[in-house]
């Protein structure tokens, strides 16, 4: 790595309503870290503006000047054009072929890449979280949609362009619930936070989610992981049910997956598994037992990811200094 050893790193994290700069120092501790609203409907170059700033903000706080940086990592929603650093299309931002690695390699002078946020999330867990020194690790993180991502042999799996492992894009129920990216039955549309809060709004309207009706009404945007957790605490089986089938829904897609790649871990994320986790993990579990090839699910292990909000900055940045050391 050379005189890299000793240069100062960035994670950023780019999402439809959050964004968040953090600033590592070179053994990837975490010096200063800046939150801020996203705001994309002012459009993308001010949006890449804010980026920028919040980047200076993060570095002002660290104490750190722009030229002891050895790059900067973004992870962003997709689909992407890896290579260019181009955010091709964005639908939670509104945005289509927005330059991100040029934006940010101008005002800061150093290299940057970018990556999809879940594979982001994944490689951080890989480098310093639950998927430490596997082989073979697959990151499943359910949320408002469903993210996957693969690191192999210390690499993310990756497509010749883009990103890939869109798990959640697997198509479990043909000709079932519409989902966002126009195909029928995706896991997506069964087993998201969204397919979870629209079934369970349902339950609570019928009256078999008293508990839930209580907190957030019927209202899906209302329906937070949390909500769906206290709910399932306080008693409301029905709730529960919808939960487990989501879960469920889950494991056997990630059993089909276990069966191409024979990982040696499963990292589960994302808001519902931070609220539930050994729900989720006993489900996927189980549903991993029974639908997957005994030889693949035999050393398996399924663990919640460690590193909560942070992975993505981690993955990030951890991403930039892999670049800088291969010379990319």
């Amino acid at each position: 790595m050379g005189s890299d050893s000793k240069k100062c790193w960035v994670g950023f994290d780019l999402g439809g309503t959050k964004m968040m700069a953090t600033i590592f120092d070179p053994s990837f501790k975490i010096l200063a870290s800046t939150r801020s609203k996203t705001k994309a409907q002012n459009g993308s170059d001010q949006v890449l503006e804010r980026m920028a700033e919040a980047i200076r903000e993060a570095l002002a706080e660290a104490g750190v000047k722009p030229e002891q940086l050895g790059g900067i990592g973004v992870g962003c929603p997709g689909p992407l054009d890896l290579d260019r650093g181009v955010i091709l299309t964005a639908p939670n931002l509104g945005w289509k072929n927005v330059a991100i690695k040029d934006s940010l390699e101008k005002a800061f002078k150093c290299s940057t890449v970018i990556a999809n946020d879940v594979d982001a999330g994944l490689f951080g867990e890989y480098r310093f979280g639950a998927a430490q020194k596997a082989r073979c690790a697959l990151g499943v993180f359910p949320g408002t949609g469903i993210g996957g991502g693969c690191v192999y042999e210390g690499h993310l799996i990756r497509g010749k362009v883009s990103s890939c492992m869109e798990i959640g894009h697997i198509i479990v129920q043909p000709g079932g619930r519409l989902c966002g990216c126009g195909q029928r039955g995706c896991l997506e549309a069964v087993a998201s936070r969204l397919a979870i809060a629209a079934d369970a709004a349902m339950a609570a309207h019928r009256g078999e989610a008293p508990h839930l009706l209580q907190e957030a009404g019927t209202d899906i945007s209302a329906i937070k992981s949390g909500a769906l957790a206290r709910a399932i605490k306080a008693g409301d089986k029905a709730v529960e049910k919808i939960v487990r089938s989501a879960a469920r829904a889950l494991g056997v897609a990630i059993a089909g997956v276990v069966n191409l790649l024979a990982p040696d871990v499963v990292v589960l994320g994302g808001g519902l598994v931070e609220a539930m986790p050994d729900l989720y993990v006993d489900e996927v579990r189980n549903a991993i037992d029974e639908n997957a090839m005994k030889t693949f699910g035999k050393g398996l292990r399924v663990v919640p990811a460690q590193l909560g909000d942070d992975a993505t900055v981690r993955g990030a940045a951890a991403l930039a200094e892999e670049a800088a050391a291969s010379g990319k």
